[in-house]
Formats: structure tokens, sequence, C-alpha cells
């Protein structure tokens, strides 16, 4: 989380244990990656502890390794696994092809953030209360529209209500934490994104999800 070490660890063995059981809820295989999310959540959580912990206990190296890993789930992970885990669970063809390509797009996208925090550093700095990851790469405006489109747009091509709801609340965290701090954008939206995960469990636990359209052509 964005406000303290302790938040963070609170959210990250939290989402860790929730996810956890999500997995443990999932009727069918193909439903796995999708409930995998809380859990993968939790873990980057637990590592922005960690950053916060290198603050006060000079850790320079850690700090370090540690902004690496939170970037590689924020800018390399989440592009391409929400259309994936998204896609395999579609069952329409149409949508499980446009699916498909959201999910090559979003392939490009993290390879190439990716390569520039491999190749460019990435710094982490505390302003105010959040954490801010440094690197201007990541707020250029076609990689942020890439990056909403992959995280979120693609969710509103399943056939299924929840993952719609699931793809326009994150769309709307997105927003909020535009809002409310713009320099540490990602930090604060994979806040609003991890809490929004918790809904993946009550999902699972409660309802089966049920295709809107059942002919494979059938588009909103």
């Amino acid at each position: 989380m964005c406000f303290s070490a302790t938040a963070s660890f609170i959210a990250g063995v939290s989402l860790t244990a929730i996810g956890i059981a999500t997995i443990k809820k999932a009727k069918k295989k193909s439903e796995i990656p999708f409930a995998t999310i809380p859990i993968l959540f939790g873990i980057q959580q637990l590592i922005e502890g960690v950053i916060w912990l290198t603050f006060k206990h000079e850790a320079p190296l850690l700090k370090q390794i540690m902004t690496y890993l939170y970037s590689g789930f924020s800018h390399g992970l989440w592009p391409i696994y929400i259309p994936l885990s998204v896609g395999i669970l579609e069952t329409v063809r149409l949508r499980k092809k446009i699916l498909l390509a959201f999910t090559v797009v979003a392939a490009c996208l993290s390879f190439y953030l990716l390569y520039f925090i491999v190749t460019r550093p990435v710094l982490a700095q505390v302003i105010g209360k959040h954490i801010v990851y440094v690197s201007p790469h990541f707020h250029v405006i076609p990689i942020m529209v890439l990056y909403i489109s992959t995280t979120c747009i693609s969710c509103f091509f399943s056939s299924h209500a929840f993952l719609k709801l699931f793809g326009g609340l994150a769309l709307l965290a997105f927003i909020a934490a535009y809002i409310v701090d713009l320099t540490a954008l990602f930090s604060v939206w994979c806040f609003f994104a991890a809490i929004l995960s918790l809904l993946i469990y009550f999902h699972l636990d409660y309802v089966k999800p049920i295709p809107i359209a059942r002919h494979r052509y059938n588009m909103p």
C-alpha cells in the first residue's frame, strides 16, 4: 500500500491469505488464473512494505532490488496478466479472439516497459505520504492509454458480467488515483486495485459466472 510499512504489510498478509482462499473457491481450472489475482497483489504489497522499511533503515541495495520487483509487478505483470486471465475464462469465440489481441498488445507493452526498467534506473522516493516511483517513461501518454486498455478496457469484452464490473471499477480506481496524487499514480492505484481484487473472492464464493450472451458472435 502507499501510506506506511505497517499498512503495506497488513494489506499484503491479508490479501495473500484471502488469495489462497480465493484459489480454493475456483470451481474450474479456467478460473484459477483470475482467482490468483488477490495473492499476486498481496505479494506486491509485501514488497512495497519492505521498500518502506528501507527508508528508515539504510539499505540502498535492498531498496533498489525491491523497487525493481515492485515495478516488475506494476509494469510488467499486470498489463499482460489481466487480459490473459480474462481470455482464459472466455467461452465465446469472437470475444476470445479479441481478448487474445489485447494479450498480444499487452505482451509488447510489458516487454517495452520491462526493457526500460532494466536499462534505466527506477528510483523509489517518499513524497508526502506516498512512495513515488521515478521513471519518466511510465507516464508517457500513449503508454498510459495502452496500459489502461489492457488492464481495464479489455475486461469490457468479456461475456461475464462480473468481469465487466471488475474492469469498470478498476478504471474508476485509476481515475481516483489520478485525482488523489498524479506523482504517486501507480502506487495509489495498486492500493485501490488490491482492495478491488477482494471482490473476486466473494464472486467465486457466491456467484457462478454466467455468460451474458451465449451466441458466439454476439457483441455488446
